[in-house]
């Protein structure tokens, strides 16, 4: 399988979305520009925020995103909610976050309130240092029952100037039209733009773009790890990037060093080791207090664990100027694709072979 596999065919963008996009890119909202995309799963939520962000770039030079889809982020790799900068004139079109948080998981179902108190502290990180730059709020298609009000309680927080909401023909699966975050149906201030799904067939009916989620965030997290070697370096495939990893030196962290979290779950003392081993990790910085959630800098693999040297051993292209201020690792349910683990000619411990149905 080539590099070529993260590229997606070209987006059709429809009249509809081309003026919802422009008049956002137009406004001049004395607080600034702030559009939250939200809409059912698979509606087109990313695509529009693509769209946007393309009109929007020229205009204003700089433009914020946030993505609070854990699950298939745009600029960083599965289980991350961030705050992306944005600059015309820069070539580097998935520059690292200038703020982001490990979630562990691939849906804030997971645990909706410490979801919302990430989302909430990279608005609050945007609205103090890039307050006037234009934001994007690109946000799940989670809509529905404790959804709903996820969506709600991030609407009133953010107060933004535009809400899209992009609606598919099956309307139960829609959220309510007009402002349905205020309690008196008033949206005052904020610019509502219901649109329809891009893609439509003869009977007006949403024809929705079924992806294998799963897949995607297996290579978004191999595109990921490719970045522990040079550019330069010729792997143009998941199996060339595999023998790459399993011979990649690690770095050496000493358990020591790091305060070790365990996301959505309780790990017993005696079973931390058996539980790191062979995991993906956060690599985050706690020096702002316990107050705030400590921020990540990056994931890494915890490839091997020496428990009599209590070292454990790493693989993530961090660079080591920023590795050497991790102090907590964070670990939650984010899996190594097995893809990276199916190395011909190495054994993998982690891998198992003739395993009955149903164990």
């Amino acid at each position: 399988m080539a590099m070529a596999m993260a590229m997606e065919e070209e987006a059709y963008i429809p009249e509809e979305w081309s003026e919802a996009a422009a008049t956002i890119a137009s406004a001049s909202a004395s607080g600034g520009i702030t559009a939250f995309i939200c809409g059912p799963k698979n509606s087109g939520k990313s695509t529009f925020s693509r769209h946007l962000l393309q009109l929007l770039l020229p205009r204003h030079k700089r433009v914020a995103y946030l993505d609070s889809d854990v699950g298939q982020p745009e600029f960083t790799p599965p289980g991350c909610l961030s705050l992306t900068i944005l600059d015309s004139e820069a070539t580097d079109m998935k520059p690292p976050p200038e703020r982001c948080f490990f979630f562990g998981d691939i849906s804030s179902k997971r645990d909706p309130q410490i979801y919302l108190t990430y989302i909430f502290a990279l608005y609050d990180h945007y609205s103090t240092t890039n307050s006037g730059v234009p934001l994007i709020v690109n946000t799940s298609g989670w809509v529905k029952g404790i959804g709903y009000d996820v969506l709600v309680d991030m609407l009133n927080h953010i107060a933004p100037s535009h809400v899209v909401n992009i609606r598919i023909s099956a309307k139960s699966k829609n959220l309510p039209s007009g402002a349905f975050w205020s309690q008196d149906g008033d949206a005052r201030a904020i610019t509502l733009l219901e649109i329809n799904s891009a893609r439509q067939d003869s009977l007006n009916r949403s024809v929705l773009v079924h992806k294998d989620s799963s897949h995607m965030r297996d290579l978004s997290i191999v595109t990921y790890f490719r970045q522990c070697f040079c550019g330069d370096m010729n792997m143009s495939s998941i199996k060339e990037i595999a023998l790459a990893l399993a011979a990649h030196s690690p770095y050496e962290v000493s358990v020591s060093a790091v305060n070790i979290k365990h996301l959505h779950c309780e790990v017993p003392k005696a079973e931390i080791f058996y539980s790191l081993n062979a995991s993906i990790v956060g690599l985050a910085v706690n020096s702002e207090g316990s107050e705030h959630p400590p921020r990540c800098v990056g994931l890494g693999i915890v490839r091997g664990i020496d428990t009599s040297r209590r070292v454990l051993y790493i693989i993530t292209p961090v660079p080591s100027n920023v590795l050497e201020e991790v102090d907590v690792l964070l670990q939650g349910f984010i899996q190594i694709p097995a893809c990276l683990l199916q190395v011909q000619g190495c054994v993998s411990p982690y891998m198992a072979s003739n395993v009955l149905p149903g164990i």
